[in-house]
């Protein structure tokens, strides 16, 4: 197995909080296990908000993988990024020189652009995930012919700018998560034939303590759980919104996670904010709860629905997210809704029928058991390696 696997995400590290340096994070470490040499090229940035220099530059061997971090630097006013973003966002038509100042308005790392450039011939292929930040945009292009993108897509007014092109369409190799995510690929890009859906997987927990978990954090009560980014991009918002309409008196929202909790006075009180917790803790969390929520229609795999699955809790999710909907509508193990309307219903149902929502949640388990192991995704990552990125070709 010649040659260095490199994976460049933008962050790295066990205290990331992130669905696709998650999935950057397992897959690395799942080929290194089958012998591939195996790199991680990343920033010394941990927080997506403010890309500030965390981790200390220079290499280092985490669980036995080397990882090479480089600093970041960033313009504290982000007034391109502000500007123009809000433009992008509104749906505007955003010239290709606007959108390149956009791009290069946030986080930038010269060190690991200039390291890639004068290394690049040393990897058999380079991963870059996702593929809105600069580390892709900028870096993959250096050495597209060894450019294999994980672009964790979502349909959002960023993945139609034109500086996307390029980066997608140039690609030696395209890794899908999802056949809902391939497809909306293929109705903006001219997506490579070198493509395919190769999957994410989860780990199974070996057991949950929802007992013990509701007797650490002092929860008595029945709780809907959010597991994740509290931020508008992730549907906290319509979250709170949705749970305050219910008006479930005795229901909790218990929330784990980075940002900022907020809510009305008259909701917060009901909002159990338990922070950054460990993966055990989150595993008992999904056992106690009485639905799992995902309120993100921003999704392009959506591994916490799964986790939920796995500990036999219903999911009520955003309809908007097609990622989601697909899940739901393959497992037969959760709601998703379509207005605030049905969301705030699915809520009240959800509270009133715990048992019944249990039951919901079975064929769930065995949905993601049957298709989100790693052993099938791996084996996936193999065979395109080995068909897009011959031995030889790797230093």
């Amino acid at each position: 197995m010649a040659g260095i696997i490199g994976f460049v995400p933008p962050r790295y590290g066990p205290d990331v909080v992130g669905g696709a340096e998650a999935v950057i994070a397992e897959a690395a470490h799942g080929l290194a296990e089958r012998g591939y040499k195996v790199e991680i090229l990343t920033t010394c940035a941990k927080d997506h908000y403010t890309w500030a220099n965390h981790y200390a530059p220079g290499e280092e061997w985490v669980d036995n993988l080397c990882v090479r971090r480089f600093p970041v630097e960033i313009d504290p006013k982000a007034k391109n990024r502000d500007i123009i973003g809000h433009r992008i966002l509104a749906g505007e038509n955003v010239s290709l020189q606007d959108q390149q100042l956009w791009a290069n308005d946030s986080l930038r790392s010269s060190e690991l652009w200039h390291y890639i450039s004068n290394n690049g011939e040393r990897y058999r292929a380079l991963v870059y995930a996702p593929y809105q930040f600069w580390t892709t945009y900028a870096v993959s292009q250096i050495y597209s012919h060894k450019s294999l993108l994980m672009p964790c897509l979502h349909d959002e007014p960023e993945a139609y700018l034109e500086i996307y092109k390029p980066v997608i369409e140039g690609a030696a190799g395209v890794w899908f998560l999802t056949d809902p995510e391939r497809d909306l690929a293929n109705k903006i890009f001219a997506v490579p034939n070198s493509s395919e859906v190769v999957g994410a997987a989860v780990d199974v927990p070996t057991s949950y303590d929802p007992v013990a978990f509701r007797s650490k954090f002092g929860i008595n009560e029945p709780f809907l759980y959010f597991a994740g980014r509290r931020e508008w991009g992730k549907g906290w918002t319509q979250l709170v919104e949705a749970f305050a309409k219910a008006n479930v008196t005795d229901l909790k929202l218990v929330t784990s996670g980075v940002g900022e909790v907020t809510a009305p006075p008259e909701v917060l009180s009901r909002i159990v904010d338990i922070g950054f917790i460990s993966d055990d803790d989150r595993n008992s969390a999904m056992a106690a709860a009485v639905a799992y929520v995902q309120p993100s229609d921003r999704e392009s795999f959506s591994r916490t629905v799964l986790e939920a699955w796995l500990a036999g809790t219903p999911v009520i999710a955003n309809g908007r997210s097609d990622v989601v909907a697909w899940h739901i509508d393959r497992s037969k193990a959760g709601f998703y809704y379509n207005t605030e309307s049905e969301f705030v219903e699915a809520i009240r149902v959800f509270a009133e029928n715990p048992v019944a929502a249990k039951e919901l949640a079975q064929s769930g388990r065995q949905y993601v058991l049957q298709n989100y192991q790693w052993p099938t995704v791996l084996d996936n990552m193999e065979r395109t390696l080995k068909a897009w990125f011959p031995e030889e070709q790797g230093g």
